[in-house]
């Protein structure tokens, strides 16, 4: 199998195919079996394309991003199971229960965790009421 980069002489438009062979794009061109995605012209020609060769330090740099994501990923999960043990869970409530908390109008002896928008976030802020965003993964692995 091998891939071409073709482009349209029409629309100009570039796009990916598959041909299982360099004599087997030659075969369809030639039946005008070749179209163009965009605007549907035969008039498709192949564009140069770079080769996809394997880097064995391209292979070494995913395998360090990968190291780092897992290690983020762990400390996301603790400090998911941290609030999750010591924090009262207030769902799609946080902005509501945090201003009751903040106006004295409720009193709890734990902090609140939950879920706003962005909108309801900055509203929060703009009235003094602090509060903190964090990643949050909802897996079973949490």
């Amino acid at each position: 199998m091998i891939k071409y980069k073709l482009i349209c002489k029409d629309c100009e438009n570039t796009f990916d195919s598959w041909f299982a062979s360099s004599s087997e794009f030659e075969k369809l061109k030639k039946k005008n079996l070749l179209n163009c995605h965009f605007c549907n012209s035969l008039k498709i020609d192949k564009s140069l394309m770079t080769p996809s060769v394997v880097n064995k330090n391209k292979f070494l740099d995913e395998k360090t991003k990968l190291k780092k994501y897992i290690k983020i990923k762990k400390k996301i999960n603790e400090y998911q199971k941290f609030i999750k043990k010591n924090f009262n869970f207030v769902g799609e409530n946080f902005a509501y229960e945090a201003r009751a908390i903040h106006y004295k109008n409720k009193s709890t002896k734990k902090g609140i965790y939950g879920s706003a928008s962005k909108k309801e976030i900055q509203e929060l802020k703009e009235e003094g009421i602090e509060t903190q965003t964090i990643p949050w993964i909802d897996n079973k692995d949490n």
